[in-house]
């Protein structure tokens, strides 16, 4: 069975991850976890989207099947946009990219320019926590405060009609941080997609649901290889 490439959304370590893919290994898969640079991988830089792309870029072979999960998603969508070749298959879990003008985001990013007086300001953390989905932003270095910013400027270019790559969208259905009207915004956008909801999933399905996912993703990739 093919490899299978995992980009992680916006989190300081991988470890929730461990039981899906321990089952998924046990299926007969081999995943690979990419750890995203100033997140699971230390770095002092501040990110652009085109920096996470060009890195996605070297990371992933081309012809592979990749799944991004959160920001994870919306790093694989930008660089399917910018090569359309590069995958054979997208798996978007639960992911960013849907630009929704806020009052949220705006403050978000209005914070994250600021840096640190305003870190320990009760609602500034639970701002980020809503936007990131991340229980570990409160230890978030400054730079990754920038980079969460253009993350989310970013989405206001993104051309969904660029990605050619046949995708898979899952989504959690209790999902708060990317709500299911975004999976439903990109599917519309995106050319070649098939959207299906989870019932239980949340925004975290590998932590509210890991066996429920492993199967979801050896269900495609047994059908992929057919």
């Amino acid at each position: 069975m093919a490899d299978l490439y995992i980009i992680h959304g916006w989190t300081y370590t991988v470890e929730p991850w461990k039981n899906t893919i321990a089952m998924l290994r046990d299926a007969g898969i081999s995943v690979k976890m990419l750890h995203v640079p100033g997140l699971t991988e230390p770095s002092k830089k501040e990110f652009t989207i085109e920096d996470y792309v060009k890195w996605a870029d070297r990371e992933i072979p081309d012809g592979a099947i990749a799944l991004g999960h959160s920001n994870g998603g919306r790093i694989l969508l930008n660089l399917c946009a910018n090569k359309p070749g590069k995958l054979k298959y997208l798996i978007l879990l639960d992911a960013a990219g849907v630009y929704e003008p806020s009052m949220k985001k705006k403050l978000v990013e209005k914070v994250a320019k600021i840096g640190k007086p305003l870190k320990k300001i009760p609602v500034v953390d639970k701002a980020f926590h809503k936007v990131t989905g991340s229980t570990d932003y409160s230890r978030a270095p400054e730079n990754m405060k920038v980079t969460l910013a253009n993350m989310l400027e970013s989405d206001k270019s993104l051309d969904f009609n660029k990605v050619a790559t046949p995708t898979f969208i899952l989504w959690g259905k209790k999902d708060t941080i990317t709500p299911p009207r975004q999976a439903t915004t990109m599917y519309e956008k995106l050319p070649h997609a098939e959207l299906k909801f989870y019932a239980n999933w949340t925004h975290a399905p590998y932590i509210s649901d890991p066996e429920g996912l492993a199967r979801a993703l050896k269900n495609i990739l047994t059908r992929l290889e057919k």
